[in-house]
C-alpha cells in the first residue's frame, strides 16, 4: 500500500510541477527551477528527483505543449483547394504558437539545437502532406524539396514570436503575415 502512495504522490508531484513550470515558463521564459518548485508546492530536491535538469523540465513541457498542439491541429478541416486548407492550417498553427511563444522561447534557449524541431516533427508530418497534395494539383512550387518548404514554414511561424517578442509586429498582424508569406513563397516559379 505505501509504494502505491508513493507513486500515487509522485504523480501528483509531476503533474503539479508541469502545471507550475507551463504557467511559469509562459508568463517568464526564464523562469527558475526554484520559482516553478514554488509554484508547484514542491521542494527543489522534489523537482530534481523528477527532472534531474531544468531542460529536462522544459523538454517535458514543451512535449506535453506539443501533443496538446496535435489534438488542435488534427482538427483543421485540410480539405479543399491546398492553399485555402494551408491558410486555415497556419491560422490554427499561429494560434498555438503564440498561446505557446514564451514556453517555445524557453525550449530554444534551453534545449539542445534540433531538439525544438524534432519535437515538431508530427505536426510538421501533416504540413508535408498537405504540401505534397498541393504539389500534385499544380499549386505548390516542385522545384524545391517538399523538406525545405516544410523548414522555410516552421522558421517563419516561429520567426514571427520573436517579432512579437521584440515589439516589432503585434500577435494579430502575425497570422495574415505568415499566409501572405508562405503563400507567396509556396507559389509555383
Amino acid at each position: 500500500m505505501a509504494v502505491t502512495t508513493r507513486r500515487a504522490d509522485a504523480q501528483r508531484n509531476i503533474a503539479a510541477i508541469l502545471t507550475a513550470a507551463a504557467e511559469c515558463l509562459t508568463r517568464d521564459p526564464a523562469a527558475s527551477t526554484s520559482e516553478i518548485a514554488k509554484a508547484a508546492g514542491v521542494g527543489r530536491v522534489t523537482l530534481y528527483g523528477h527532472f534531474p535538469s531544468r531542460a529536462e523540465l522544459v523538454d517535458a513541457v514543451f512535449v506535453q505543449a506539443i501533443a496538446t498542439g496535435e489534438q488542435t491541429l488534427g482538427q483543421v478541416d485540410l480539405t479543399g483547394d491546398p492553399r485555402d486548407a494551408l491558410a486555415r492550417l497556419i491560422e490554427s498553427s499561429w494560434q498555438l504558437v503564440d498561446q505557446y511563444r514564451a514556453l517555445l522561447l524557453a525550449a530554444q534557449d534551453a534545449l539542445p539545437p534540433g531538439r525544438v524541431q524534432e519535437l515538431h516533427a508530427d505536426p510538421m508530418a501533416r504540413v508535408e502532406r498537405l504540401l505534397e497534395r498541393g504539389r500534385a494539383e499544380g499549386v505548390f512550387r516542385t522545384d524545391l524539396p517538399t523538406s525545405w518548404l516544410v523548414s522555410v514554414m516552421h522558421n517563419v511561424m516561429h520567426g514571427a514570436a520573436g517579432e512579437i517578442q521584440a515589439g516589432r509586429i503585434t500577435s494579430e498582424q502575425a497570422a495574415p503575415y505568415i499566409t501572405a508569406t508562405l503563400l507567396g513563397a509556396f507559389a509555383p516559379a
